[in-house]
């Protein structure tokens, strides 16, 4: 049985498709964080690690003669990457994709995959620090053609992670090559869209959404009662959210479809608080104050004019900065009366310093926007929204290492679906249940 070699392993996410797949650890991982190395370890315990620079690393010396069935690389894509912001490239980081050609000269694995975002592809020569507009491709294609020079057959295709199984939308260009004669396999889609006829007729899994990951549990704050206040873009995000996902939406996401409970109301602490109870109950002693409402959430995005969308969707593709935000909505029945509320042929009454009602109309029925609560997606959430195992080890490091190396990793199910996909006689004796 020949190795497998993990390049750019990061936190451990292609390892963790790879050993999902075939049923045990990559034996060798390569990474120059240490944090990154540090989570990999925790998680792959028997894998042989380098902390150092992929290109520090003889693959000779570290194969020690052993053949190579894989060699997985996800080289560092910010500067082909359309979010990597208005940074001058690197040079040094813009050519890491050349240690592919190293391993493949000196220990021919029998397959190379490769992850990257979609414009690795436009790789072409800098100049000033700046991609060469009239080049673009021209370096890919050197590279792609040196990789066949070697012997390898190539074949490059995007790949949407929702479409294997991971509850993200996360979308990447994975390139496969391979030296041993046998045919390049690209897996089929296991899940898509629910309304799709593929999925109607049971052909596809229906795609996981972004409600299965969210920890209702953790609590949020009141938009309007922070101790810093939201930045102005922050709320204007949050609104144009509100206005798509809850106002205007024929079928809102109400949690109680989900989420087992009923927020419940006290008329003078309403826009302070709520407390629940779960619909397997009995719902508590009605009295004459209309005490019970709904909760209604969606995804807001706070990248420049992203809305957000709908928690029946999967989760936007995560970044190594986290800019994912719960926003739930509290809502209170409105029947129009002054006992309750007030006409909305009034003036609004001067029920609280704060402005926040608003009126909404869910399934036929009015309410009033009472809160707004909000907080950051938590790493875990994240983490399970790539794809990896709730058993998945990331604590002990701070939080902001936990994002970045999530933000940065590969999605699992890939990794399951190509390595399955192209080299099924290691996966032989692995059961596993796809979701």
């Amino acid at each position: 049985m020949g190795l497998i070699v993990d390049n750019f392993a990061g936190g451990g996410g292609a390892s963790t498709g790879i050993e999902l797949a075939i049923g045990r650890s990559v034996d060798i991982a390569i990474n120059h964080d240490e944090m990154a190395i540090r989570m990999h370890s925790l998680n792959h315990p028997t894998t042989k690690h380098y902390c150092e620079d992929v290109w520090a690393v003889d693959p000779l010396e570290a194969t020690q003669g052993q053949t190579v069935d894989l060699a997985w690389f996800s080289p560092d894509c910010k500067h082909f990457s359309k979010a990597k912001g208005g940074k001058p490239v690197e040079k040094k980081i813009r050519g890491l994709a050349w240690v592919v050609l190293k391993w493949a000269g000196k220990v021919k694995p029998k397959v190379i995959m490769l992850e990257n975002v979609e414009e690795f592809k436009t790789w072409g020569p800098i100049k000033g620090g700046r991609p060469v507009a009239k080049k673009k491709g021209e370096t890919y294609r050197m590279w792609k053609s040196q990789l066949e020079s070697l012997g390898y057959k190539v074949e490059s295709r995007e790949l949407k992670a929702c479409d294997y199984g991971a509850p993200t939308t996360r979308n990447r260009l994975f390139i496969v090559a391979r030296c041993d004669g046998r045919q390049i396999v690209w897996p089929e889609a296991t899940h898509g869209p629910k309304d799709t006829l593929e999925v109607q007729a049971g052909l596809l899994k229906p795609y996981r959404e972004a409600w299965e990951i969210i920890y209702w549990s953790i609590p949020e704050e009141s938009i309007f009662e922070r101790k810093k206040q939201l930045s102005e873009n922050t709320m204007k995000r949050i609104a144009r959210g509100l206005q798509k996902f809850v106002i205007d939406e024929r079928d809102p996401y109400i949690l109680e479809d989900k989420l087992p409970y009923i927020i419940r109301y006290n008329t003078e602490t309403a826009n302070r608080g709520a407390r629940g109870q779960t619909l397997r109950d009995p719902i508590s002693t009605l009295d004459t104050s209309n005490r019970f409402g709904l909760v209604t959430a969606f995804i807001s995005r706070q990248f420049g004019t992203s809305t957000g969308h709908d928690l029946r969707q999967p989760l936007a593709t995560t970044t190594a900065v986290n800019k994912s935000l719960l926003v739930k909505a509290f809502l209170l029945k409105y029947y129009g009366s002054i006992e309750n509320n007030q006409s909305i042929k009034e003036p609004l009454h001067t029920i609280t310093s704060k402005d926040r009602f608003g009126l909404v109309t869910v399934h036929g029925e009015d309410y009033i926007i009472t809160d707004i609560r909000m907080r950051m997606l938590q790493p875990r959430e994240l983490y399970n929204a790539q794809g990896f195992p709730e058993s998945y080890i990331i604590e002990g490091m701070p939080k902001t290492e936990q994002v970045k190396k999530v933000g940065n990793s590969v999605c699992p199910a890939i990794p399951i679906a190509l390595v399955e996909a192209n080299l099924p006689e290691l996966c032989k004796n692995t059961k596993r249940e796809a979701k």
